[in-house]
């Protein structure tokens, strides 16, 4: 297995173009289960929910969310996607994720990690079970 480090130093905190790369990096590497569901998978790191979609899910906190999976090109209900195809989007919320970053002083590249594979997997029908084995067994290959 060949094994990319991303080693990330921060004064500032991560951009969303940092985000983005360790996503790639992350979705390269999903475990077997759920490559399939990321072959056409487009990711959009975004700040916050906008408020169509805090509107929605009926969110009080724009911090509530962390991650959204969506199929085909509608990202919420009258809003075009901003990718061209009809491709599955995974949205990741920058703000929220370091926010739980810095509450849990987990390790930044695990924690988007977990946040994926839980979307994808929810998202896909996987049980709850499956999902955490899933997390699990990434992680120590990725050790």
């Amino acid at each position: 297995m060949d094994r990319k480090q991303i080693i990330m130093n921060f004064t500032l905190p991560p951009s969303r173009d940092d985000l983005a790369v360790m996503a790639a990096a992350i979705i390269e590497n999903m475990p077997e289960e759920l490559a399939e569901f990321c072959e056409e998978l487009n990711v959009v790191i975004e700040d916050f929910p906008d408020e169509a979609l805090e509107s929605e899910l009926e969110l009080e906190d724009s911090y509530e969310l962390l991650a959204l999976f969506r199929s085909g090109k509608e990202l919420s209900p009258g809003v075009e996607s901003k990718t061209t195809a009809e491709d599955d989007v995974l949205l990741l919320f920058r703000r929220p994720i370091l926010d739980v970053w810095c509450e849990n002083e987990d390790d930044l590249n695990s924690l988007i990690r977990q946040i994926i594979i839980e979307e994808i997997g929810k998202n896909h029908d996987f049980s709850d079970d499956e999902v955490e084995e899933m997390g699990q067994r990434h992680y120590q290959g990725m050790l």
